[in-house]
């Protein structure tokens, strides 16, 4: 499945946010594995997308500082989480605090998971996506 659009929810008072309703069976058994992004705003993977991203990531051998880096820097920042019967998941207070979450959020599709943003970052990072989308097509002309 292919993750696109974008949504507005809100985190409650726990730290849950609903999974939009139309990707809900995106999570096999419920599982969904959450992780940071350098642009400051959390993935949502499904398990097996995860592992594949993983895979993807997981540069040189375990026995290299290279290897074990790349691996610190994608699987060990993850958190695991179950949707719960309203398909809702729980965001740990340490990734809502790295992402600056808090109230109103916009979910984002990208194409292997959801991306969760702080609403004024996610206004910032459409301009610069925008942007740069302008810059390339006036090179091309």
């Amino acid at each position: 499945m292919s993750f696109r659009g974008t949504f507005e929810y809100s985190l409650d008072d726990r730290g849950r946010v609903a999974i939009p309703a139309k990707y809900r069976t995106a999570f096999p058994n419920g599982v969904a594995v959450i992780t940071p992004a350098p642009e400051g705003c959390l993935r949502v993977f499904p398990e097996a997308a995860f592992d594949a991203m993983s895979d993807d990531n997981a540069r040189g051998p375990a026995t290299s500082v290279e290897g074990r880096r790349a691996r610190r820097g994608f699987d060990a920042q993850a958190h695991d989480t179950e949707l719960d019967r309203q398909g809702r998941i729980l965001i740990p207070a340490r990734l809502r605090e790295k992402a600056s979450l808090n109230g109103a959020v916009v979910i984002a599709g990208n194409r292997e998971c959801l991306e969760i943003w702080n609403p004024e970052a996610w206004e910032r990072e459409v301009e610069r996506a925008e942007a740069e989308s302008s810059g390339e097509q006036r090179r091309e002309e």
